[in-house]
């Protein structure tokens, strides 16, 4: 917000109190008739501002859902993936355990022929030995050989048979060892098995689980969707309705008081400034949109302008940085109203002095003196509640940027405070404190005047 000269200031200070005097005869009241459509829409307003309200808790609440939703089924495809490599695995263990088994049968299978031979090999030496030990000395002697060699033959095949016995007995425990393992085997085949066909079971009950959530995702995105669709059919009826309530207070371009008054009534309902208030920042401001600015913009490079009444020089009227926004928002309502403003042909604020000299800029815009850029912002909230293009000019949409700025400095808590925001920035000069206490003053001795107004309805 720019900085106001004293002339200005004091200029509208007067103006101020002619407003205190206790004749108020002049309030214009709305007529009976667009009173009553304004009561019914101003209803039918609540009760969207209501169903919009419901349409935000229900999309919170689906979209809550949709994020549990989502968690689930990521946590089932995770679930799913796992499973997916412990079977892989599971099946990767099963043929190693396959191969392992048949291994150990081929073992088996060698050592059993093993056993076979073994066997037979005993046999054919215990055969012997029990031929030879069956022989007489008589056929000893008649074989020709010598007494000595035949008792070296049979303790040589009785030493044999005693390795070969010894032999049989390791293969045989051989053979009881791998049919020990195969049986371990077999058995740790058959639990892995089990466990893959569990774990198969549990993937596809968790894939059914999976579609069942994804399916009710769908579910839940199309109601959301449909909160979406009823919540923005809503906003835009609700935007209709209030563009049509402004219609109906019918302002004139500088309002009586009592026009003013309804307009500050309708946004305090919006923005929770106080209405008196509101009146007070723009009695201040413009005198309520009848000084809107003393100067035209000539030269968007260097700010320079002119005063309007004489033609003279006004350095500083605005900004570079601003003219950029002014031209804009100039041009969107040409656009958008089909209007032919020209920009160098429309009244903003002159600069202020000091010492005789320009300080600061001008380049204030209509009732609410906002500088173009300040404007862009809030002109930009004010047609998101009106459905359609604002005007820095018009004394409705001035009302609503200025309450919608006083709520966002939290004039509807601390006054003063937004007061000196309005007229200075965030950091203002102790000379400067002037223009909140007149502000605060100003709305004290309008909230008594309305109470008159509405103790006389």
């Amino acid at each position: 917000m720019k900085r106001f000269c004293f002339s200005k200031i004091l200029l509208s200070f007067f103006v101020c109190l002619a407003l205190f005097a206790p004749n108020l005869g002049f309030l214009v009241l709305a007529d009976s008739d667009p009173a009553s459509e304004r009561t019914a829409l101003e209803l039918e307003l609540k009760e969207l501002e209501n169903q919009i309200a419901n349409y935000e808790k229900d999309i919170s609440k689906t979209q809550a859902q949709k994020n549990t939703l989502k968690n689930q089924i990521s946590l089932l495809k995770k679930k799913i993936d796992k499973l997916n490599l412990q079977i892989q695995q599971g099946n990767i263990m099963i043929k190693d355990l396959n191969i392992q088994i048949s291994d150990t049968e081929t073992s088996i299978i060698k050592t059993s022929k093993k056993i076979d031979d073994s066997k037979e090999k005993l046999t054919s030496i215990l055969r012997i030995i029990y031929e030879e030990d069956q022989k007489s000395g008589l056929e000893v002697l008649l074989s020709g050989k010598e007494i000595s060699d035949f008792f070296d033959n049979l303790m040589a095949l009785e030493v044999l048979n005693s390795k070969n016995q010894d032999l049989l007995k390791e293969i045989k425990n051989l053979k009881s060892d791998l049919e020990s393992q195969k049986t371990s085997l077999d058995s740790e085949k058959s639990d892995l098995e089990n466990v893959v066909k569990i774990q198969t079971l549990q993937k596809k009950e968790n894939e059914s689980n999976k579609i069942t959530q994804e399916s009710l995702l769908k579910l839940t995105e199309a109601e959301y969707q449909k909160s979406l669709q009823q919540k923005a059919e809503a906003e835009k009826k609700a935007a209709e309705i209030r563009s049509r309530i402004f219609q109906l207070i019918g302002v004139s371009k500088a309002p009586t008081f009592g026009e003013a008054y309804e307009i500050a009534k309708y946004v305090s309902g919006i923005t929770g400034i106080r209405p008196a208030f509101l009146l007070a920042i723009l009695t201040q401001e413009s005198n309520i949109g009848q000084n809107v600015g003393q100067c035209y913009l000539k030269d968007p490079k260097t700010g320079s302008g002119i005063y309007i009444k004489t033609g003279a020089t006004a350095p500083n009227t605005m900004s570079p940085k601003e003219v950029p926004y002014f031209l804009e928002i100039i041009n969107n309502l040409n656009k958008s109203k089909g209007l032919s403003r020209d920009a160098y042909q429309t009244p903003v604020s002159c600069c202020m002095y000091s010492n005789g000299k320009p300080y600061g800029w001008g380049g204030a815009m209509g009732p609410s003196q906002f500088i173009p850029s300040t404007w862009s912002k809030y002109g930009q909230k004010v047609t998101e509640i009106t459905g359609k293009a604002s005007d820095p000019w018009n004394i409705s949409d001035a009302f609503l940027a200025t309450g919608l700025y006083l709520r966002d400095l939290g004039g509807a808590q601390k006054e003063f405070n937004a007061a000196m925001h309005y007229f200075s920035g965030a950091t203002w000069a102790k000379w400067e404190e002037f223009y909140g206490r007149s502000a605060v003053q100003i709305a004290n001795q309008y909230e008594a005047d309305i109470k008159d107004l509405e103790g006389a309805k």
